[in-house]
């Protein structure tokens, strides 16, 4: 499968909720690392993401990631679902992403709302509406650490958005991968609308 060399550059629309979560209820992480745990708790962020032009792919995405302790920004991806072959290839091969093939339905508007599904169930769903924004394109620069040839990976990731609250609401399928959550409520979610990511090593 031929996929873009790193960095990918890509650009796109966003949607993201955190989740505090107890730690003996988070998934797996990578072997030689910790979560960042205050009160007996971690953050989790889960997001919806449309990938569009002008970046290198297009294609839809939910994933799922932990905030690590570490001394800069670091977070690690413990579940992901694309919509895109050629995506799925590179995550796996360049960096040691465990995505797996999802169908996707995004429908944009004053409310966003998504599903995503296998084809043997359904993952989750969400209702995302805007609330109001900030006038600033803010960037950020994080690292993200899988376990990629029985080591770990630590990819630099550099973006740039816009950033609204919003509003969401979310149906997670309790038997499924993100059931740790699904009887929680995300203690805040935002609309990153025209967001542009580089990720990977230049």
């Amino acid at each position: 499968m031929s996929y873009p060399p790193q960095p990918w550059h890509l650009a796109g629309h966003a949607y993201a909720s955190v989740w505090r979560v107890p730690e003996a209820e988070l998934p797996p992480l990578p072997e030689g690392t910790r979560p960042a745990v205050v009160g007996g708790s971690a953050t989790v962020v889960t997001a919806w993401i449309d990938y569009q032009p002008p970046g290198q792919l297009s294609y839809s995405e939910l994933l799922a990631t932990v905030t690590l302790a570490a001394a800069k920004p670091t977070a690690t991806i413990t579940d992901i679902w694309v919509d895109s072959e050629v995506s799925l290839a590179g995550g796996r091969e360049l960096w040691g992403i465990p995505k797996d093939l999802a169908v996707f339905d995004f429908s944009p508007g004053r409310t966003f709302t998504a599903t995503a599904a296998t084809g043997s169930d359904w993952i989750a769903t969400a209702a995302f509406s805007d609330r109001f924004g900030l006038p600033l394109r803010v960037p950020a620069a994080f690292e993200i650490v899988q376990t990629l040839g029985g080591a770990l990976c630590r990819t630099p990731v550099r973006a740039r958005s816009a950033a609204r609250l919003a509003s969401a609401r979310w149906n997670l399928n309790p038997s499924g991968a993100l059931g740790f959550l699904a009887s929680r409520t995300p203690v805040l979610s935002l609309h990153l609308p025209g967001f542009e990511l580089h990720f990977g090593q230049v």
